[in-house]
């Protein structure tokens, strides 16, 4: 009996490693094209499905899950070796055993995941009602733990299944529900493909869940030509700044003002055709990499006056500190205009933005990891957090809400700039300032490029990204891309952008609907399954 079915059960664990590190394609273009993703995320999760569903045991299901997740992280997240190994200067193996240790932790919440669906599943009713009852716990399961994975501590929901499908069927529930109800969606139809296989077709009829999974998909395209905001004001010229100062020489004492004078040289080109001069130029996180009291009046002066010549206001990344505690520093974005004086900018009183979400391992060290940090070469520090809700900045008749690198990761986050609040009436604009230059030329600037454009989805609400290296781009209120400029080149985009107003159902109401949905399923799930387990009484 062993003989015979160990051969199965090793091309099972082929077959989920297989489909793990597939599914890791999915969430950016190149190799893949892009209508492909949707299709290859759904295939793929389905394989995990079908496996843990037809698994002979809970040990192998559970086995089966760790194997896919870790094809899944290892290969989606790759691009994190580059970090700590090119810049970090990390051994290799030691960079390697890195990814290969937070993939198989991360690979955790899948197993959990799967462990609790197994536990859940119904297994009495009609066929057509199992199937459809299973598809809505899995994907209830499968929300909730795609959340917790972004939740807990401090949270990282990159390779959320929900960013395969910025373009697929089921996107237009960003705006109603957040990135988590396209999760939901995309659960439930691979849950419904799942049961295609013969084993489970004769225990299941898999077509009534696969009808939900187009209703599904039509009510989201119907959301989709749905319009949440209106313009606000007049389009304006926006100028994006993508220097391409390698990583290796951004913050090396030789070749410091050599980037800087970089950023200086390309914000002051002239306009493309007479007319079209940007009122607003962005530019990415730390182009000035040191902090604002170590600058010279005269250096600061001179991003005056590009902003005088452009007549325009500049938006930049530089590290703030009080210079009478100058332990005390956060990683922002300051605004410079044509009546700024360089005073204002060394006594911190121009507008400010303070990043609110800080990167563990590269703006704080976790507690009991700064041996981990002592071992690579990569200049960091302790930075404080800005607050939770800042106010926005006031330009050009319109309010922009800055993001700092993944903070635009964070979609309930995103939406508390949007809101009306005391500080101010809510955002028509948000902008990301990013430096993507630590992970090379690698799926992170196009898997980030994703996420940014569910964030305007949600929002209803243009993304202005200006990074290093790339993906610069200007994204509209539905989450379709402009204008961009190829990654890893020194190039300028200067676009015209529309700033909207207006509330959508995910900026109201966040997360909470869709999590207490499925909380709400698992919890009658588990109330069922209980009462089948009680003795009957004579």
């Amino acid at each position: 009996m062993n003989a015979s079915t160990t051969p199965s059960r090793q091309s099972n664990y082929f077959l989920v490693l297989l489909a793990g590190v597939v599914h890791a394609t999915s969430f950016a273009p190149d190799p893949l094209p892009l209508q492909a993703l949707p299709f290859v995320q759904l295939v793929t999760l389905a394989v995990l499905f079908a496996c843990s569903l037809n698994a002979s045991s809970t040990r192998q299901a559970l086995l089966q899950a760790w194997i896919f997740g870790v094809g899944n992280f290892a290969t989606g997240l790759y691009w994190l070796y580059i970090s700590m190994h090119d810049f970090g200067n990390l051994h290799p193996a030691l960079a390697v055993l890195a990814v290969a240790l937070l993939a198989a932790v991360l690979a955790f919440f899948i197993v959990a995941a799967i462990w609790l669906i197994r536990l859940l599943q119904p297994r009495r009713g009609r066929p057509w009602l199992q199937a459809l009852l299973l598809a809505t716990i899995t994907a209830s399961v499968w929300t909730l733990f795609e959340w917790l994975r972004g939740s807990l501590l401090t949270g990282f929901p990159w390779l959320n299944i929900a960013y395969a499908h910025v373009d697929g069927f089921f996107a237009g529930w960003a705006a109603i529900l957040g990135s988590y109800a396209i999760s939901w969606s995309a659960a439930f139809c691979a849950a419904a493909l799942s049961l295609l296989t013969p084993s489970q077709m004769q225990k299941k009829s898999p077509a009534v869940a696969l009808l939900v999974s187009l209703f599904i998909g039509a009510a989201s395209l119907y959301w989709q030509q749905v319009e949440w905001a209106k313009a606000e004001g007049s389009p304006m010229l926006v100028r994006l700044v993508q220097g391409n100062v390698p990583q290796s020489q951004k913050f090396d004492p030789q070749y410091l003002l050599d980037g800087i004078r970089t950023y200086q040289h390309m914000s002051a080109l002239p306009p493309k055709e007479p007319g079209a001069e940007p009122q607003i130029i962005v530019l990415p996180e730390t182009v000035v990499p040191v902090m604002q009291y170590l600058i010279p009046e005269q250096e600061w002066q001179v991003w005056i006056d590009i902003a005088k010549r452009q007549n325009a206001t500049l938006i930049l990344g530089v590290p703030m500190s009080d210079p009478n505690n100058p332990s005390y520093y956060t990683n922002s974005l300051i605004t410079i205009g044509p009546d700024t004086t360089a005073k204002e900018i060394q006594q911190r009183q121009t507008m400010q933005y303070n990043k609110y979400h800080l990167v563990p391992f590269g703006e704080f060290v976790p507690q009991g990891f700064r041996w981990f940090i002592d071992m690579m070469q990569i200049p960091l520090g302790e930075f404080a957090r800005g607050d939770t809700r800042q106010r926005n900045f006031s330009l050009n008749n319109l309010l922009i809400a800055p993001n700092i690198c993944y903070e635009d990761v964070f979609g309930e986050e995103i939406i508390r700039a949007v809101q009306p609040a005391d500080q101010d009436n809510g955002a028509n604009l948000l902008i990301n300032s990013s430096n993507l230059a630590w992970f090379g030329d690698s799926w992170a600037l196009r898997q980030h490029l994703q996420i940014s454009r569910v964030r305007s989805m949600e929002t209803a609400r243009p993304m202005l990204r200006a990074t290093n290296t790339g993906a610069t781009a200007a994204i509209d209120h539905t989450g379709a891309i402009l204008a961009m400029v190829t990654p890893n080149q020194r190039a300028i985009l200067d676009v015209e952008i529309q700033g909207m107003s207006g509330l959508t159902p995910y900026v109201r109401w966040g997360n909470t609907p869709i999590i207490v949905f499925s909380l709400l399923v698992c919890a009658l799930a588990g109330a069922g399954r209980l009462l089948r387990r009680r003795p009957t009484q004579d």
